[in-house]
């Protein structure tokens, strides 16, 4: 099966062990030189409606993807073992 990052972008990630919408995909993590595909990344959800940040990322091992739809991802694995630091943003002044 191949697709394309940007196809791949479209679409929601939802979690089949609860039916929860973890958002949609925003990045991959590659392997490199192989240039195989490890995870999929997928932004947390917002702070104080919007206006702290997000929370952590999602990053959802590739062997977790257990169907890829139209429109959404299916993947299976427990949201809260998947969480990692979003990278902090410093300003050079």
């Amino acid at each position: 099966m191949s697709i394309r990052f940007t196809q791949l972008q479209c679409k929601e990630v939802i979690c089949i062990a609860d039916g929860r919408r973890l958002g949609f995909v925003t990045d991959v993590q590659v392997e490199l030189p192989e240039g195989n595909v490890c995870a999929i990344v997928v932004p947390g959800p917002c702070r104080l409606m919007g206006l702290g940040g997000r929370r952590e990322d999602y990053l959802i091992p590739w062997n977790c993807i257990k169907k890829i739809g139209p429109d959404i991802v299916l993947v299976d694995v427990k949201p809260e073992t998947c969480r990692v630091p979003r990278p902090k943003l410093g300003l050079p002044f």
